[in-house]
């Protein structure tokens, strides 16, 4: 069997834009080279698992309401527009990642998510991580121990390797390099103005998520970050200096950058931290590279993610408001995805914590359509006229 027998093409292929054919070709090439392939779909995945067993961790979560129509064909639809785009690309074959993923990882975050999985793993191999609904009593510690540890197992057999200790404790160190190199950027725009603008730093940090080799990537972001440095300090000042220093929070911002990013710097704001799952409040949080068990060490650094799926997750409030204090924040924008209950209802937490500390609050229900864009432009352009 050739290699272009093993590795077919979608059936719809020429079908696609330019764009979507040379990103299958590129996905492709590096399958036909010997290369392993995982998607996951939360920040609870733990990657260094992925990568001691030599494969590329890409996200898989739909960001794009290009898809929906289809995925509503199973699906219902009033659901998550992530889970829906996320079950569309697969069904449609219009995701090179989704398509030539070796095995998709996925977690019980939600009732919505976990119940599509069942459906994805009609489609391609899918395996779920039971995540624990807290972490405050010991044995929701030890289950997730223990569902990482079965992943390990997982990817062992799926590829014929052994993950050792050694391979772990490499990978944790690639990750936290990784990790380290974004936070720099990030901090970046505590500067007043910020060193780059918020929509460039969510863009490049939502790339990271398509990387097939985490040491190139990284060295990308510590050369951004020693540029962006460089050029700040010799007086260059992308921002205004009188722009309003917003604070992005809620459901993951991939699919909405554009919708509130974008016009946050539209209308005289700007973006300059970015507090959803994969944003600072997680990058931040580095595994112990010297743990005498470092597969624990491993899991117990995923499980204390502070997502509205935990309860209580009181801690990110915390988080949120030492981010308001560091970067200066003079307003806080919530996004939450429409029909994602979990930061719906945590929302109303999120706003008496924000307000409490004297800082102005605005959440916006919103998905990746682009039928309320009008409506998000006043609404946005109105709070940040207040500020």
């Amino acid at each position: 069997m050739t290699d272009a027998d093993r590795y077919p093409l979608p059936r719809t292929f020429e079908e696609f834009n330019e764009q979507r054919r040379q990103s299958f070709i590129r996905v492709k090439d590096y399958k036909q080279a010997g290369g392993r392939l995982i998607g996951y779909l939360c920040s609870y995945t733990p990657l260094e698992v992925i990568d001691a067993a030599g494969a590329a961790g890409v996200a898989l979560c739909g960001t794009s309401d290009e898809v929906i129509p289809q995925a509503e064909r199973t699906l219902p639809a009033n659901l998550c527009p992530l889970i829906k785009s996320t079950y569309g690309f697969a069904a449609s074959q219009k995701c090179p990642f989704t398509y030539f993923a070796d095995l998709i990882v996925g977690e019980t975050t939600c009732d919505g998510k976990k119940k599509m999985y069942e459906l994805l793993d009609e489609l391609k191999l899918t395996h779920i991580l039971h995540l624990p609904q807290g972490r405050d009593r010991a044995y929701e510690r030890e289950a997730w121990y223990e569902e990482v540890r079965l992943l390990k197992d997982r990817l062992e057999e799926l590829y014929g390797v052994e993950i050792g200790d050694d391979d772990l404790r490499a990978a944790v160190r690639r990750r936290n390099r990784m990790r380290r190199a974004m936070v720099e950027l990030y901090r970046l725009q505590a500067c007043e103005p910020p060193a780059m603008s918020g929509v460039e730093l969510m863009s490049t940090m939502f790339a990271a998520t398509f990387s097939f080799d985490v040491e190139e990537f990284t060295v990308k972001l510590e050369a951004l970050a020693a540029e962006r440095r460089a050029q700040y300090e010799a007086g260059e000042r992308p921002v205004a200096v009188d722009a309003k220093r917003i604070l992005v929070t809620g459901c993951p911002i991939g699919g909405v950058i554009n919708k509130i990013g974008r016009t946050v710097e539209r209308n005289g704001g700007v973006v300059v931290c970015a507090d959803d799952c994969s944003g600072e409040r997680t990058q931040a949080a580095l595994v112990d590279e010297d743990a005498d068990d470092i597969l624990r060490a491993i899991a117990d650094r995923y499980l204390d993610i502070n997502c509205s799926v935990m309860t209580p997750n009181a801690a990110r409030m915390d988080n949120t408001l030492a981010m308001v204090e560091r970067y200066r924040v003079d307003g806080v924008i919530e996004s939450v995805l429409t029909a994602c209950h979990t930061f719906n209802v945590e929302a109303a937490l999120m706003e008496r914590a924000v307000e409490g500390a004297g800082v102005p609050y605005l959440k916006v229900e919103t998905d990746y359509s682009g039928g309320d864009q009008g409506q998000i432009d006043t609404r946005i352009a109105a709070f940040i006229e207040t500020l």
